[in-house]
């Protein structure tokens, strides 16, 4: 029997005001068209109908709402977009039925409206890329970007310079993505930016519907709507920000895995301020031991660069003791190289090759020590493991909740040939070098 390929959904569009309306309006329906919706001539074939708005004049103001009314009359599936967008409230308060109101030039949220009123069913014949996109890492994890360049000016980072200030995605547009990758089959999601704690910043007096709530551009609201998308979420590149103390009761609730990936860079309080980094490392220590009093199983991973222009032997004995007493779980170290265009360039104070591949071999002796002494302390415990690798001979390769991929330590299992690439086990840990785990599955 043949098999039947499901209709596309089909869009409407009214188009109103000037050229560059009508060029938006042939923009978003071309990206419509390339996703493999359809055109519908008139209302009463189509599944959703955009309104391109016009709001110049208060005349084209009342043309676009006379086009709202007679698409909802006519329709009801409503999306409206363009110029009058940003009049939300006046819109809403006359048609309280419309299912998305975007500005001008918001290609990308017009689009992502039409997905999630008219979704397009799926279909290995059509769809010539994946829902959830097309992915270099294995299916059971993946990246989340969820903004787009730094508000910092560290002075040995160029990254403002080559990406621009923060810009933050939709939450809406987030969370759909996520929906899309778990349904395509991952288990972990892992959560970037270059600065996850300023996530919303720009755009925090935005929120979003979404599944019928507001949801806030924030750090916190935003990591507990992704828990209850993804078994796991991990956090990366957090800036210790006062609302970082709000993530902790996530990770004690399990939304949220008890991990944190803070670059600290240094600790001294003048090298940090010669990097132009916030300099408050006594509240650092104190505010670490409060988030493992919330969460005990909290892992901290950091990164540090050591050789800084200007770093003395005290500076650098001081990050050593710091870490004594942080106890951070994993921890990478970079020795200081000069890139073309960075403020730390023109520092005084360049410290030699030979010593700073010294302090590198201190710093990297000091925090395997400590996470040696770490590992061993789950000797005995019984962790959940997601399973990255299943050998021939019954081994596996994983990772606890403590563990990144390609970063951090890996938990190597024997009687383990049954199990799957994705699956999350619970382990019986046997045994601990000074970065990965060994043990068994339980049945």
């Amino acid at each position: 029997m043949a098999t039947k390929l499901p209709e596309a959904p089909r869009v409407g569009m009214v188009s109103l005001g000037c050229p560059k309306n009508l060029v938006d309006s042939e923009r978003i329906l071309t990206k419509l068209r390339s996703d493999g919706y359809a055109m519908s001539p008139d209302y009463a074939g189509a599944d959703v109908v955009l309104v391109n708005t016009c709001g110049f004049l208060d005349s084209a103001k009342e043309e676009s709402l006379e086009a709202i009314g007679e698409a909802i009359a006519e329709n009801g599936r409503v999306i409206v977009t363009g110029c009058m967008g940003k009049e939300a409230e006046t819109i809403r308060a006359r048609f309280p039925n419309v299912l998305a109101v975007t500005g001008a030039h918001q290609y990308e949220e017009v689009v992502g409206a039409v997905h999630e009123a008219a979704p397009m069913p799926p279909s290995p014949f059509v769809n010539l890329v994946p829902d959830a996109g097309l992915k270099l890492t294995p299916r059971h994890y993946s990246y989340l970007k969820i903004s787009e360049g730094c508000n910092h000016r560290c002075a040995f980072c160029i990254i403002p310079a080559l990406r621009g200030d923060l810009v933050s995605r939709r939450p809406d547009a987030i969370l759909r993505e996520a929906e899309k990758l778990v349904e395509a089959g991952t288990k972990e999601l892992l959560v970037i930016s270059q600065d996850t704690s300023a996530y919303g910043v720009d755009i925090r007096k935005e929120p979003r519907m979404w599944k019928g709530q507001e949801v806030i551009p924030h750090m916190t609201d935003l990591a507990r709507e992704l828990g209850r998308i993804a078994p796991w979420v991990r956090l990366h590149y957090v800036y210790p920000y006062p609302h970082v103390d709000q993530v902790i009761p996530l990770m004690a609730e399990g939304l949220v895995l008890p991990y944190l990936d803070i670059p600290f860079q240094h600790a001294s309080p003048s090298v940090l301020r010669s990097m132009k980094r916030p300099a408050n490392e006594a509240k650092v220590l104190e505010r670490l031991r409060n988030w493992r009093a919330i969460a005990p199983d909290l892992t901290i991973r950091s990164t540090f660069v050591v050789g800084f222009p200007g770093e003395t032997e005290a500076d650098f004995q001081y990050l050593l003791d710091w870490l004594d007493e942080a106890q951070l779980d994993r921890v990478g170290a970079f020795r200081f190289e000069p890139v073309e265009g960075a403020a730390a360039n023109d520092l005084p104070g360049a410290v030699p090759e030979e010593v700073k591949e010294e302090r590198y071999a201190r710093i990297m002796e000091k925090t395997a020590a400590i996470s040696a002494a770490k590992l061993q302390a789950r000797i005995g415990r019984t962790l959940e493991v997601i399973i990255d690798e299943v050998g021939e001979e019954g081994g596996a390769t994983g990772r606890s909740q403590a563990d990144a991929p390609e970063i951090d330590g890996e938990v190597f299992l024997r009687d383990a040939g049954h199990l799957r690439q994705g699956d999350i086990v619970r382990v019986e840990i046997e045994d601990a070098d000074e970065h990965d785990l060994y043990g068994v599955p339980l049945a």
